[in-house]
């Protein structure tokens, strides 16, 4: 039997984390990862899945108060463990001590190991329409996803990123919001563009080619894990 799909054969790589093609990761499984609920699409040897919870009541709490975070399962056992996300592209970044802030659509696997929280994005207070984000932090891999190839911009300059296009970005950057409409906007059609995130520092943001449909994210307010969701949702829906 001849075809050219037979090119496609499972990733020799032995690192834990490695990218089977741009749309799929591989996992070495050797103990415990967390993943995306749903997000397995197969495995060789032995695995099993568990619903893993917010990790302790307060983020459990700020996660529903605030619509940010991911619905993750632990993944324990001896396998091969193959992740992917709706076709999106997946990235990998080892974390050394760092930290990242990520949106929460945009995460697919990390290693257990790692520290997950929701914080309030610096300088996005209620008025702004409290903007939330998954903060990832220690030291091991994490695999992300993006609608389409997406752009690392490196933040020498002031960064201002479209809030709805921004994947993730290096946790010690300052942030603030930036508006580029005019209050009138909201009633009415409006520009499209109404919330900016801005970057200041030493660090990086990840930026893809694709943003969430306005109408879709009022409509979906929380649902959509953007960094928009809550309370912004909320408002702008009404």
């Amino acid at each position: 039997m001849k075809s050219d799909l037979f090119q496609n054969t499972e990733s020799t790589s032995e690192q834990q984390f490695a990218l089977q093609n741009s749309k799929l990761l591989k996992v070495k499984l050797n103990g415990t990862v967390t993943a995306r609920q749903g997000s397995m699409v197969a495995y060789q040897g032995q695995a099993d899945f568990n619903y893993q919870g917010a990790g302790g009541i307060g983020k459990m709490l700020k996660q529903k108060l605030t619509g940010e975070g991911v619905a993750t399962m632990s993944v324990t056992g001896q396998a091969d463990v193959f992740f992917a996300d709706q076709s999106r592209d997946v990235h990998l970044i080892y974390l050394e001590g760092d930290a990242i802030s990520i949106n929460g659509r945009n995460v697919l696997a990390y290693d257990s190991s790692m520290d997950v929280d929701v914080h309030m994005i610096q300088g996005a207070g209620m008025m702004s329409g409290g903007l939330f984000n998954t903060i990832i932090r220690g030291t091991g891999w994490v695999a992300i996803t993006s609608h389409g190839t997406p752009v690392v911009l490196a933040t020498d300059a002031p960064t201002y990123v479209d809030s709805n296009a921004v994947v993730c970005w290096s946790a010690n950057l300052q942030t603030n919001v930036a508006r580029s409409f005019k209050m009138s906007g909201l009633i009415g059609r409006g520009t499209g563009e109404a919330v900016q995130l801005s970057f200041a520092g030493q660090g990086w943001v990840i930026v893809q080619p694709s943003e969430l449909d306005l109408a879709t994210m009022n409509q979906g307010g929380a649902q959509t894990g953007s960094p928009a969701g809550g309370a912004l949702g909320g408002l702008l829906g009404r």
